[in-house]
């Protein structure tokens, strides 16, 4: 799922990381060789 904004939280389903967005430049989270998922708010 690419970026969209600012503040979107997003989780690694392998290892349970957790990213909040700081800045948009487009492109995929990745991590653990898989896409991040977007967190409900």
């Amino acid at each position: 799922m690419a970026v969209k904004k600012v503040g979107e939280k997003y989780k690694c389903n392998v290892c349970g990381n957790e990213v909040v967005v700081t800045n948009v430049g487009g492109g995929e989270l990745v991590c653990c060789g898989k896409p991040m998922h977007e967190m409900s708010l």
